[in-house]
């Protein structure tokens, strides 16, 4: 196969061998594509290796044989976002989530989309640590429903509309689950707080720490054994920081 200036933006790269990089990009036609950029670490190339920086809008050329594609030719389509504390983790945070969750060839329209909305509006909020937050959970939202594995949150696992005053946890497979108030506090969300996930409606402040706990446990169970680094490295941060400060 071969992709013809296809739009895509680029989730990850490594070094591979001595002059080249393994590349992951989210493309907007054909999904997820891993590249092998042959030679681009050369003291010419300087050009395209810039392009290919994560976060970064590009059109790609490239020829698919095997698992990997041969990229061609790399063009930047705009200014990679320039983010610094909360949100560079917040992006490395969605391109790990894209990478892991988000499978090979499977084109997922509605992702791309999604992953261009939130890149565009961490410009705007690197100092924002609820607005962050926000940005997260409807990613995250916008990610399972892309890949077959969304929920309801304005009803629960049964049917029954979502109760605003009573409290969630969130079954990868069955869906929303109504607690006794004096249980699962920790990894549970308001029903306000779902409610405000279906609207697409901003929360209450104090409402994000629960829904990010809630929807960290579906993710969990799709992700499998393997923790994402990005949380490893949150909680890390957590540990030194006032407790709740932690924007994913």
């Amino acid at each position: 196969m071969r992709y013809n200036a296809e739009p895509a933006f680029v989730l990850h790269t490594r070094a591979y061998r001595e002059t080249s990089l393994l590349v992951e990009v989210l493309s907007e036609t054909h999904g997820r594509i891993g590249l092998l950029a042959r030679g681009v670490r050369g003291p010419r190339r300087h050009v395209l290796r810039a392009a290919l920086q994560p976060l970064q809008h590009v059109r790609i050329d490239a020829l698919q044989r095997g698992e990997l594609a041969q990229l061609q030719t790399a063009e930047a389509l705009d200014a990679a976002p320039l983010l610094g504390g909360d949100a560079a983790l917040a992006g490395f945070y969605i391109n790990e989530l894209v990478l892991r969750l988000a499978p090979r060839h499977d084109p997922l329209p509605e992702l791309y989309d999604a992953y261009a909305r939130v890149r565009e509006r961490l410009r705007g909020e690197a100092a924002d640590r609820p607005a962050i937050a926000w940005l997260l959970r409807r990613f995250e939202r916008d990610l399972l429903d892309a890949i077959g594995f969304g929920l309801g949150y304005d009803v629960d696992g049964d049917g029954a509309p979502i109760d605003p005053a009573a409290r969630y946890q969130l079954d990868p497979e069955h869906g929303a689950r109504r607690l006794a108030l004096d249980r699962g506090r920790n990894a549970a969300a308001t029903g306000r707080a779902l409610l405000a996930l279906a609207a697409d409606k901003t929360p209450e402040e104090e409402d994000l720490i629960g829904l990010r706990r809630a929807l960290r446990t579906v993710l969990a169970h799709h992700l499998g054994a393997r923790p994402l680094k990005s949380w490893e490295l949150m909680g890390d941060l957590a540990r030194v920081s006032r407790p709740g400060e932690a924007a994913q």
